[in-house]
């Protein structure tokens, strides 16, 4: 590693994250930077802090637990927390993030400890520029930002929410080996409906309710504004805001800004990913299929969106491609009689016969796949699995809503129900499922596949703006990914143990497209590959000596 420059010495320097080594100084860097006496009078190896932080973990009998401990690591070691998760991520990304961040946010005011990332309140309109510089980092890179209004399946969690982009930011390293420097959380403050929460004398963002669209989104005008004068290169990642905001702020700054929502374009990557496999699996493409999605909000609408750009390349008109494209939602089958629906939810609303029965609609629509954006727990029934059966030989069934309780039906479920001819991914790990013989390996439609990879492709080429075909690219190299031995077990992506290849493979495909869209603020290398490794995170102890 590189011999890094501070001024920081002695206490200040065990206090700052980014740069202690606690029992891994040596003895030169302890004279040479006044902490002889201030940390134990040992060397030891990354190998034996990783040892002892394993044993510790092994002593936490809930993932909650284990989350708090590593959160308290960050605050500490950031490079020993990073050596920890990246050295088995399989095991420690359901901790940091789905499914273990759900109770995170819920109880977040309750097991807070520090401050981490920025909380920018509403009652700090007209000084955003101020309290961005406030920001300790110069480079800012990429700053993940919610409101709280949305939070998984959750709700409205205000400022519990925060859980949500420090997890994600942590997502962009441990999977991707984004530099961790670059990465702010951020909390946007603009009060809560929540009344739990408004009651809560523990509760840590602003006892008001929520503010008209208006007001709220004059707000975020400012921020987007403040963040390209304060932080020139950075992208900013939505995440987790209200449908409807999340949707309409998206087309506000997407032409203009680099900047995307991961419910809507992440979720809709790695949703077209597993469908890309299905359908290999099935011997289809993707024109062929029929789709009818439970849930029309963000998430639904924007994978709808990202499909029909796909379903374009193979040929489809647009038209064509919305028409293969149903929705249902809590009042029923978006149809074009239907006069609540938003604008962005029009196109998928088609001439039918009014239903509030989401079986009588599968019946009629007819589809290949559903999709289930709904957080609605148990909404896939057995009748829904049959009636799905009955149109297809092998049924495509996507559950996505997370946490696992809002899954639309368990991996068990929709194989037993099936007989085995269902393909299958939720949106949370389900175990394999033994049946008659057979073993079957249930995908996880997990954003953490494409959103780290975008992040690392937008890193590397300091990109303008991120475009859905970016986010098309991403599914094609995902789905490529996945060995043919566990695709025929229904594996619909690829393991989470070789997660940073995974997502170093696709960053250069998605780097690739970006150059090739002229979207690239450097200047186009001969071999991209070496341009985004160069880029990735090591998490090993930088030498003071």
């Amino acid at each position: 590693m590189s011999n890094p420059t501070t001024k920081k010495r002695g206490a200040d320097l065990l206090l700052d994250p980014a740069l202690n080594k606690s029992t891994a100084f040596t003895e030169a860097e302890r004279q040479a930077l006044g902490i002889v006496g201030l940390v134990p009078d040992v060397t030891e190896s990354e190998d034996l802090q990783l040892r002892r932080v394993l044993q510790q973990l092994g002593h936490k009998s809930t993932d909650l637990d284990r989350y708090i401990y590593l959160v308290n690591l960050l605050d500490h070691d950031e490079t020993l927390l990073y050596r920890t998760i990246m050295s088995d991520p399989a095991r420690f990304l359901p901790i940091v993030y789905d499914p273990t961040i759900g109770e995170v946010c819920l109880k977040f005011g309750h097991i807070f400890r520090a401050p981490r990332g920025m909380y920018l309140s509403i009652d700090r309109r007209g000084h955003v520029r101020e309290v961005l510089r406030n920001w300790p980092v110069e480079d800012v890179r990429f700053i993940c930002v919610t409101d709280g209004g949305r939070i998984l399946g959750l709700g409205d969690l205000g400022a519990n929410g925060m859980g949500i982009p420090i997890g994600k930011l942590q997502l962009y390293t441990a999977a991707a080996g984004v530099p961790p420097r670059g990465l702010m959380p951020m909390y946007l403050d603009a009060g809560t409906n929540n009344e739990q929460y408004l009651q809560d004398p523990l509760y840590l963002g602003l006892r008001r309710k929520r503010p008209p669209t208006e007001e709220l989104f004059s707000f975020v005008d400012e921020f987007m504004d403040a963040v390209q004068e304060v932080f020139p290169k950075c992208c900013v990642h939505f995440e987790d805001w209200t449908g409807a905001d999340a949707v309409h702020l998206l087309q506000r700054y997407r032409d203009k800004y680099c900047v995307y929502n991961d419910d809507v374009q992440g979720t809709a990557g790695i949703t077209l990913a597993g469908m890309i496999n299905a359908c290999k699996l099935k011997g289809t493409r993707l024109a062929d299929e029929r789709y009818l999605f439970l849930g029309a909000g963000s998430a639904g609408v924007g994978l709808a969106n990202l499909l029909c750009s796909a379903l374009v390349e193979q040929g489809l008109t647009l038209e064509q491609a919305q028409a293969n494209v149903h929705m249902f939602d809590v009042n029923g089958l978006l149809e074009s009689s239907r006069t609540d629906l938003f604008d962005f939810q029009r196109p998928y609303a088609h001439p039918h016969a009014p239903t509030r029965d989401f079986v009588a609609a599968i019946k009629s629509v007819k589809p290949t796949t559903i999709i289930g954006v709904s957080t609605i727990g148990g909404a896939f029934s057995k009748d829904v699995v049959e009636a799905m059966c009955a149109i297809d030989e092998r049924p495509i069934i996507l559950a996505l809503s997370n946490p696992t309780e809002h899954a639309e039906c368990t991996a068990e479920e929709a194989y037993r129900w099936s007989k085995g001819k269902a393909i299958f991914a939720a949106g949370v790990q389900f175990p394999p499922v033994q049946l008659d013989g057979r073993t079957y390996l249930p995908g996880q439609a997990n954003n953490f596949y494409i959103f780290p990879a975008i992040g690392m492709a937008v890193y590397a080429t300091e990109a303008s703006r991120v475009p859905d075909e970016l986010f098309i690219e991403a599914a094609k190299a995902v789905a490529d990914q996945v060995p043919h031995d566990l695709l025929k077990q229904g594996m619909l992506y690829p393991p989470q143990s070789n997660i940073l290849e995974t997502e170093i493979k696709t960053a250069t495909r998605v780097a690739t497209r970006i150059f090739d869209l002229g979207l690239a603020r450097v200047e186009r290398p001969n071999d991209i590959e070496a341009l985004v490794r160069s880029h990735v995170y090591n998490p090993q102890y930088a030498s003071f000596a």
